[in-house]
């Protein structure tokens, strides 16, 4: 098995309404795109050790939603969701995400486009989340995301490096 490469996620912010994620994952990118998009593993992965995810909806298509639901450690509920607008089999997802909280709108949703680049037996993903500016932004990335993002990304590569 390759080597892993945990709490490696790199966080750039390329303009003043993005956020650049890059991760090199320990497994084929075939393996790395159906834990991504596999309800029953996104379950295992999403929530990191932040707390247990209990809801995962996926309708893999172009106009589709998703809804990621989980309870944080703290006792209370997160929930995410989001509409597909473009998607190539293991190479690129375009999705809306929306942290569902009071007042939040649909409209200002983030665009996250994700990529997944094999090179041999690992993949790289790359996600850009380009915003509606710099205000939410920043936001997002004083939410303490980046903590969180890297223990779900190594959970993610776990599952991903263990499929057959």
């Amino acid at each position: 098995m390759p080597e892993t490469t945990t709490g490696t996620a790199k966080v750039t912010l390329p303009a003043d309404d993005q956020i650049l994620i890059t991760r090199d994952f320990a497994a084929p990118r075939r393996n790395v795109y159906r834990a991504w998009t596999t309800p029953d593993l996104v379950k295992r992965w999403w929530a990191g050790k932040r707390g247990t995810v209990t809801s995962v909806n996926i309708d893999l298509r172009v106009g589709g939603q998703w809804r990621y639901v989980m309870i944080a450690n703290g006792s209370y509920e997160v929930a995410f969701h989001g509409e597909y607008r473009e998607i190539t089999p293991e190479e690129r997802l375009v999705h809306t995400e929306v942290y569902e909280t009071p007042g939040a709108s649909d409209d200002d949703a983030p665009l996250v486009t994700v990529t997944f680049t094999e090179s041999g037996d690992r993949t790289t993903v790359t996600m850009l989340i380009q915003t509606n500016g710099k205000e939410l932004r920043d936001l997002i990335i004083e939410s303490g995301m980046e903590v969180g993002m890297q223990e779900s990304m190594d959970a993610l590569e776990e599952i991903a490096a263990s499929l057959t």
